[in-house]
């Protein structure tokens, strides 16, 4: 983990709030703000749900590892991730040696709300998306847990407050002192 790149970087599952706390988060601080899942549809030239028809998850999770390497070089900077990137031991390895990892985390049912509001989920394109919800949750719990240096739960929080949380608790981790 590296103390002196300052960068922080967001995970949880979708639905978690990982884009607007990070947008906000990297404003209050002046730093760059990258989200990984945009960067894959920028290199891709499509959409995330057209990346997982015409080449499939694995492809997909093939560029987000990639994404993923190629942010190596980045300091004062906040990176929002998709929620699948810690499927891959080498992703969850990447994210530390980015800079600080923060869980953002909500009860189910306040997820499973937030992502039920679109239809740009691919993962939950099933006969029962509830239930396919619930296990990729299960699935990856202990993942984000195994990645993170500190996790919120944003369930009652704007995401202000959720912004002010994730900068007090970086600050105190890695003695940022000079960090705005």
């Amino acid at each position: 983990m590296s103390t002196t790149r300052h960068n922080i970087v967001l995970i949880g599952f979708m639905g978690c709030g990982k884009t607007s706390v990070g947008r906000l988060v990297a404003q209050r601080l002046g730093f760059q703000f990258v989200d990984t899942d945009a960067l894959i549809v920028e290199r891709a030239g499509l959409p995330i749900a057209e990346i997982f028809s015409r080449q499939g998850e694995a492809a997909f999770r093939n560029m987000e590892t990639a994404a993923l390497r190629s942010l190596g070089i980045l300091q004062r900077s906040v990176v929002s991730t998709g929620g699948g990137i810690v499927l891959r031991e080498e992703n969850r390895a990447l994210l530390r040696d980015l800079g600080f990892v923060a869980w953002l985390t909500a009860s189910e049912e306040i997820l499973f709300e937030r992502v039920s509001r679109t239809k740009k989920r691919p993962l939950l394109h099933t006969a029962d998306p509830r239930t396919t919800f619930h296990e990729l949750l299960e699935q990856r719990r202990p993942l984000y847990e195994g990645a993170a240096q500190f996790t919120l739960d944003s369930s009652g929080l704007t995401h202000e407050a959720a912004a002010d949380a994730v900068i007090a608790e970086a600050r105190r981790a890695f003695s940022w002192q000079t960090v705005a």
